[in-house]
């Protein structure tokens, strides 16, 4: 009915660059097809495994000749900023000039492969280039095989692969992010600190800018039917059948009627229908006479206030943040759009980190209470064992979270969250089936609503993250990778019911490391920094590490494996014993990427 409207410019593109060495008369030509071949195999290999937020492979452009000096290094940046390219990978198996042939755009990720080969020195002149690159403030990832190749060998090593492949993953996620908008309907929720926006952190180190609406936007839409209502309709009629639901958990003297029920139905079918046409417009609005409002934002995030002064009065927002976040909704399968809770833009920043990366839809939680093994048995009777042995967080808010979190989308007989391209309908039935529409709790929500119920799938690999803000040092992101854990229904039931039974629950255990910040698991929850978490699919610390990276962001808590880091060079001239605190020294010394 209504089609997606998010990708209206161009994606940006990788660029590949073939250097070499530049004397000619036997030693350049000598090297043309290898060097060439090897960033044609780069390219494959990117165009092969790396997709768009919309499924497309992404696209790769090559320079047009190797680059053996400043001329066609000139020739080639050119190239890549008339197409469109916002990551660079430089690739040798020779000696080059290196500030010569450098890529000198501050703006780009960049990374060079240096091909290791005895016959040549591919791995000099990656040394070479990448203290040239630390030298001008320019940090570069380098990329050295383990084991040396023959000359003629055109395979990529699987230990060169990796890093191609995180690189390029985290550096299309900072190119992606660049010039869209965080989009804020309301202001700053409950007194919340990540909803007091700091539009200098997007300016500075996401290259994103703000926007901002009055909640009475939404309001004015629906009183002045601002919404296609042929897609209403449609909605409306789909709602209906698909969201089933559940008891009301309120004291009998305070719940709601049928009939307001059935208003607030109507009224979060348009509110998920506006606060999408704010992010991201929608062409059928100005076929309605509404021109203005059919452009959208640019926001490839957003964040609704809700509480108070919106829910003392109107239905929540539980609604519209659930299916919005979701893979899915009345005109079918589709790419999620992200929606943070509370307006809380440090937590739909770190969800937008996670879905670039992954494609996948994001959990928005409280990281809410830590039930220690002896906890539980006190209050259940049950001995925690499994995944959850060691004890376990109880993730939960009242609607954000994704059905795609449900666990309900199935691969190889797994729950896993997948991208939207490789969902079925039966996941899709799956997802609606696992979840209830709870009347909302009024003590809470004055104006009543609905809020998604489901219990999250244990055994899924997860990560946390969250970015918070500290005055004086800057933005610091926090990643906890683990697993979602089953309970028994009847344990889940008494520790559940502790809190608010009408909201959805992930028990997630995180991977612990016997030290720091992952001593145990009351540490990860004394450490966190904020009270809400952005969960994606998959353990995806090492690439959120990356990216952090690429934006000067440094990374304050990980449970990640130190052989899977993957930073510029540059940071190891700052420390190799403490690499946390060379990472910290690094960001502050090289300063935001767009700064």
């Amino acid at each position: 009915m209504t089609k997606d409207a998010r990708w209206k410019q161009e994606f940006p593109k990788i660029g590949i660059r073939p250097t070499i060495d530049g004397r000619r008369k036997g030693v350049r030509e000598s090297l043309e097809d290898m060097t060439m071949n090897l960033a044609k195999s780069v390219s494959a290999l990117l165009s092969e495994n790396l997709r768009y937020p919309d499924g497309s492979p992404v696209e790769c452009v090559i320079a047009d000749t190797c680059i053996g000096g400043v001329a066609e290094a000139a020739a080639c940046a050119d190239k890549f900023a008339k197409a469109g390219v916002g990551v660079s990978i430089t690739v040798t198996p020779c000696w080059c000039y290196g500030t010569e042939t450098m890529d000198m755009d501050p703006a780009i990720p960049k990374a060079v492969w240096g091909f290791n080969g005895t016959e040549r020195p591919g791995a000099v002149y990656l040394a070479a280039v990448l203290s040239a690159h630390a030298q001008k403030g320019l940090p570069a990832f380098g990329i050295y095989g383990r084991d040396v190749q023959d000359l003629n060998d055109p395979s990529i090593p699987a230990d060169v692969q990796e890093k191609l492949l995180r690189f390029a993953r985290a550096g299309m996620a900072a190119a992606l992010m660049k010039g869209k908008s965080y989009l804020a309907i309301g202001s700053v929720s409950m007194g919340i600190a990540g909803s007091m926006i700091d539009p200098d952190f997007f300016q500075e180190y996401l290259g994103m800018r703000n926007e901002y609406v009055d909640m009475s936007e939404i309001t004015r839409r629906i009183e002045e039917e601002i919404y296609d209502p042929e897609e209403y309709k449609m909605a409306l009629a789909w709602v209906k059948e698909n969201c089933k639901e559940g008891p009301d958990n309120n004291p009998e003297h305070i719940q709601t009627s049928r009939e307001k029920k059935d208003k607030d139905w109507e009224m979060v079918v348009k509110m998920t229908q506006i606060v999408r046409d704010l992010m991201v417009g929608n062409k059928r609005l100005e076929e309605l006479g509404f021109a203005e409002e059919a452009m959208g934002h640019n926001a490839i995030v957003s964040g609704f206030q809700g509480q108070r002064q919106w829910t003392d009065h109107f239905p929540n927002g539980d609604f519209h943040e659930a299916i919005l976040n979701s893979s899915f909704d009345w005109n079918g399968i589709r790419a999620p759009y992200l929606v943070a809770t509370e307006n809380d833009s440090l937590n739909g920043v770190s969800m937008l980190f996670g879905y670039l990366l992954t494609n996948t839809a994001q959990i928005f939680a409280d990281v809410r209470t830590y039930w220690s093994p002896d906890a539980v048995k006190r209050v259940t009777g049950h001995e925690l064992t499994g995944l959850g042995q060691n004890g376990l967080l109880h993730l939960i808010n009242s609607g954000p979270a994704a059905l795609d979190g449900t666990g309900e989308q199935m691969r190889d007989g797994k729950p896993v969250m997948k991208p939207f391209w490789e969902i079925t309908e039966e996941d899709v039935d799956n997802c609606l089936k696992a979840t209830s529409w709870r009347p909302a709790a009024v003590e809470y929500f004055r104006g009543g609503g609905f809020s998604s119920d489901f219990l999250t799938r244990g055994g899924m690999p997860v990560t946390m993250s969250r970015l918070n803000l500290v005055k004086g040092l800057g933005p610091v992101l926090q990643i906890a990778e683990g697993y979602t854990v089953d309970l028994p229904e009847e344990v889940h039931d008494k520790l559940d019911r502790r809190t608010d039974p009408t909201w959805p629950t992930t028990w997630f255990a995180p991977n612990l490391t016997g030290k720091g910040a992952f001593t145990d698991v009351y540490t990860v929850m004394d450490n966190w920094g904020a009270n809400h978490g952005a969960i994606s699919y998959g353990h995806i610390g090492a690439d959120l590490i990356t990216l952090a990276s690429i934006l000067r962001i440094p990374v304050s808590m990980h449970n990640v494996s130190e052989e899977q880091i993957f930073r510029p060079r540059a940071w190891g001239l700052f420390g190799t014993n403490d690499p946390e605190g060379a990472d910290y020294r690094a960001c502050q010394n090289f300063g935001p990427l767009y700064k």
